[in-house]
């Protein structure tokens, strides 16, 4: 059975595009790219479960440029790295962070055969900052939570973190970092690039994990 992380994640990385558009609330943008993501999928599902690679390539165009990767980045690294890291290192790990978010999740999005995602009822927000939730029901029918926190920047809102099911992916990633930079001698080139290790890692913690209540 998939565990509650990956099937969190597929939620995640199916609301993920958001389309950045400012005439569009979080709500709508939510809900109209959500749509736009599982239709590129239902027609192109074969072809990606056969080449992964082109796979991930399409998740990076349709997902990379609606997230706001530099704060997520910096959010996972915290000040305490990030303030330190050159240019260079902090486009590395973005990347790194993204590619491997993909290889290790993407199959879990690959697998959802349209069992139901629904968009809650917008929530005010103050122009800044907005939390949208989701529902996804898995395969087995039980429904999972997802709540998604937006930033407008510059005008286009932006995803910043996910609560799923209960699980801040943010701080599991956040307190996996700080843990890879103490083993590894605060290095953090050496970090930045085993940072694909360090999610498969995350990954097994959050897979054993006591499983929280589903609606």
């Amino acid at each position: 059975m998939i565990s509650i992380l990956r099937r969190g994640l597929l939620v995640l990385l199916a609301a993920f595009p958001l389309m950045a558009l400012a005439a569009q609330s979080p709500h709508e943008v939510v809900q109209s790219t959500t749509t736009e993501l599982l239709s590129d999928l239902k027609a192109n599902k074969e072809q990606y479960k056969a080449n992964p690679n082109a796979f991930y390539d399409a998740l990076n165009r349709i997902l990379g440029p609606v997230v706001d990767a530099d704060g997520i980045s910096k959010s996972v690294m915290t000040v305490k790295y990030s303030r330190k890291a050159t240019p260079a290192q902090m486009q590395r790990f973005q990347d790194n962070f993204k590619r491997s978010l993909f290889q290790f999740y993407g199959n879990a999005l690959l697998e959802y055969n349209n069992q139901g995602i629904t968009v809650d009822p917008a929530k005010a927000d103050d122009g800044k900052r907005a939390s949208v939730g989701m529902k996804v029901t898995g395969n087995n029918g039980a429904v999972y939570p997802v709540q998604y926190t937006l930033e407008n920047l510059g005008g286009e809102w932006k995803v910043r973190n996910v609560i799923v099911n209960g699980i801040n992916v943010g701080k599991l990633f956040r307190d996996q970092f700080a843990d890879a930079m103490q083993r590894n001698g605060n290095d953090l080139d050496k970090t930045i690039d085993g940072w694909a290790g360090e999610v498969a890692k995350a990954k097994e913690a959050a897979d054993n994990s006591p499983e929280k209540t589903v609606k």
